[in-house]
């Protein structure tokens, strides 16, 4: 019978807090329990949510005060159709968003051994790498699934869940076969991925591209060309009807994951 994995260890799992060896034991636990992974989702979702929410002002205000205790992250230059709405950098966000909701949970201490018991080694399975969207609102950021509709204008945040994958990049085609890269924010940036949820360091503004704008996911254990990754998505843009349903031209050392959202005239 498996054992129930606390809270405050549900909550170091989704903000990859663990060292990377007990966390792919963690979640591998996670898995094999009855609705372990629904609770984990679950707060990704909610984290993601919050991460979507803070406003520069208060997350500016809240580095300067936590500046000895966060590690600062590099500038980030925004390409064209992105928002500034969280520029201080995906580091610093996703490290200010785990303090600011750390301290809404107190996490109580819990026995080594209870620990050791828990994050016995074993092979991380039933947990893959998720792509997460919100709609951003004047109240609470609004979580979009797969197939929802959207509108020219609406602003999006982007977030991802790496699921222990270690490198991937985030991009889109719209109904003009337009392909825009979301992560890293160049061709020639980093594709290292962090742990939990994270946000991408800006949000993103829908044009007036017919039809659907299609966001995917791809990950890798392995760095790879960033460059081949957008001519593979070139070429399947040229078929509108294949970008909004199939997958991307990748090899099997590349996984993909994608949310099509439906646009409105």
């Amino acid at each position: 019978m498996s054992q129930h994995t606390p809270d405050w260890l549900l909550e170091r799992i989704a903000l990859g807090e663990l060292p990377p060896e007990e966390l792919a034991a963690a979640r591998a636990r996670l898995a094999e329990e009855p609705g372990g992974l629904e609770r984990l989702a679950k707060l990704e979702s909610d984290d993601g949510a919050t991460l979507a929410k803070l406003p520069p002002a208060q997350v500016a205000a809240e580095v300067a005060r936590r500046r000895r205790v966060v590690e600062a992250a590099r500038p980030v230059q925004s390409p064209r159709r992105w928002l500034p709405a969280l520029a201080l950098g995906v580091p610093v966000v996703a490290g200010l968003a785990a303090l600011m909701i750390s301290s809404q949970r107190e996490l109580p201490e819990e026995p080594r051994q209870q620990q050791a018991v828990l994050l016995e080694t074993t092979r991380t399975k039933g947990l893959e790498p998720r792509l997460l969207i919100h709609r951003q609102r004047r109240g609470e950021p609004e979580p979009l699934a797969d197939s929802v509709q959207a509108r020219p204008g609406d602003v999006l945040q982007l977030s991802y869940v790496s699921a222990g994958k270690r490198y991937g990049a985030v991009l889109s085609i719209d109904g003009r076969g337009a392909v825009t890269l979301h992560s890293p924010d160049v061709s020639t940036g980093s594709l290292e991925l962090k742990g939990g949820t994270v946000s991408l360091a800006s949000a993103y503004e829908l044009d007036d591209a017919p039809s659907f704008e299609r966001f995917f996911f791809v990950t890798s254990e392995a760095l790879f060309d960033v460059n081949a990754l957008l001519e593979s998505a070139r070429a399947l843009a040229q078929d509108s009807e294949a970008a909004r349903r199939e997958p991307l031209p990748l090899p099997a050392s590349l996984s993909q994951t994608s949310v099509t959202l439906e646009k409105a005239p």
